[in-house]
């Protein structure tokens, strides 16, 4: 009987240890690759680290992204002791730029049909221009030079990694000097990728059994009867994800400079300072991590000031076209990566926005201009006065129930209607009403 007990226990216990020892984890790579997808990627592989799971598949479908998050993304993998398989899926993705890397660094690469990969020449984004300094030679500043160097540091990156899974190294070196691309099917020609597979499914079914050397052990792939495990983004990686989208960083930057603006002008409301002060600061979190160029945030700030000092300035529309002009470039120039730039349809419906508010402004400041004064000695002019006695020179005139002292030329009588020329030094200029 004990022995019978002893064997129900164990078949009892059997599945649950099966399931744990043949579990895999799939994590998705979608859109550009930023600071958001390598923080998803890294947690997840500590994830994967704690609960002891057999394998990592990362679901590609990137148009490219930043070198930085790239490489952070490279070398957690590189050093991950968990058997790790970069899959463009499902068909119609693409690993492109930085989804090359991923693919070539990564033990096992496949790809789905209908898929593609390739076009990793880097593109420099961000910063200023460097000039040479009085001890350099200016070639080594030169921007030719610098984007020569740019290539060859990331041809030398992509092919090591290539040769460290004796994958095509020449072809490697093409996509990045080149710019070339590959299907599915000609990069599994090519010794590109290691499998093509129609689904997760079949993939498992081709790995099976395969040996992986990874970065401190060799193990043996077992995907016979392995259950996969979705891993979502938790709410970190998806704020992360939120602000640091170019457009999102873009928007947050503007509510916060106004915000704090409208705040200054009228303060004790509190609420756009509050809201202000909260979108700027994340506005600058997501800078910090984007690649910025500074010439184009300068002009984006120069505008802006221009455009609000035209509401106090008279400048005839110079302070607004001006200001409107820079906030349209700057915001051009802010990100200069395809994959990572403000949409244009949006810097287009602000700069807009901005266009009609000056140009409200502008026509409210022509039309007081050109109506009469309604305040002040200033608003006299034109009225019809009543004389108070008969004078040659200077005497006593009545408008508004005030007596004022006139003056004319032409002799006055009491009550007659005269009409105020002008007035100098409280002293009204008058001439006799026309009838």
């Amino acid at each position: 009987m004990r022995i019978k007990a002893l064997w129900l226990l164990a078949l009892l216990l059997l599945p649950s240890q099966l399931l744990l020892a043949g579990t895999a984890h799939l994590v998705e790579l979608q859109g550009a690759i930023g600071p958001s997808t390598q923080d998803h990627v890294q947690r997840s592989l500590r994830t994967a680290v704690d609960e002891n799971v057999d394998l990592v598949i990362l679901q590609i479908d990137t148009p490219g992204g930043l070198d930085q998050s790239m490489r952070g993304i490279v070398r957690s993998i590189l050093s991950s002791d968990i058997p790790i398989i970069s899959y463009v899926y499902p068909s119609g993705s693409r690993a492109a730029s930085a989804g090359t890397y991923i693919l070539y660094a990564s033990p096992i690469a496949a790809m789905a049909p209908a898929t593609n990969l390739g076009a990793a020449t880097p593109v420099k984004i961000g910063g200023l221009p460097e000039l040479p300094s009085a001890d350099e030679d200016p070639q080594e500043k030169d921007p030719d030079a610098l984007e020569k160097k740019i290539v060859n540091d990331s041809a030398a990156y992509i092919k090591s990694l290539a040769k460290r899974y004796g994958r095509n190294e020449i072809w490697a070196e093409q996509a990045v000097r080149e710019g070339v691309s590959l299907t599915a099917a000609e990069a599994l020609e090519k010794n590109v990728i290691d499998f093509v597979a129609n689904d997760i499914s079949s993939l498992l079914q081709q790995i099976d059994g395969r040996e992986l050397k990874l970065a401190n052990t060799t193990v043996t792939l077992d995907t016979s009867d392995m259950s996969i495990e979705r891993i979502e983004p938790d709410w970190r990686t998806r704020l992360l994800s939120v602000i640091t989208d170019p457009n999102i960083a873009y928007i947050l930057m503007l509510v916060g400079i106004y915000g704090l603006i409208f705040e200054f002008a009228s303060p004790g409301f509190f609420v756009p300072g509050v809201v202000g002060a909260i979108c700027l600061v994340l506005a600058l979190y997501a800078f910090q991590t984007l690649p910025i160029n500074y010439a184009g945030l300068a002009l984006l700030f120069l505008g802006m000031v221009f455009m609000i000092s035209e509401a106090f300035v008279t400048s005839g529309g110079v302070l607004g076209l001006g200001g409107v002009v820079a906030f349209i470039i700057g915001s051009i120039i802010l990100f200069d990566d395809e994959n990572l730039a403000v949409s244009l349809p949006l810097i287009g419906g602000i700069a807009l926005v901005s266009s009609a508010f000056m140009l409200w402004v502008l026509t409210r400041m022509i039309r007081l201009r050109r109506q009469p004064a309604v305040s002040g000695v200033e608003s006299m002019t034109n009225q019809i006065a009543i004389v108070s006695e008969n004078f040659i020179g200077e005497g006593r005139v009545r408008i508004g129930g005030e007596s004022w002292l006139a003056h004319s030329e032409v002799k006055m009588k009491a009550g007659q209607s005269v009409r105020i020329k002008s007035v100098h030094d409280l002293v009204l200029e008058v001439e006799l009403k026309e009838s």
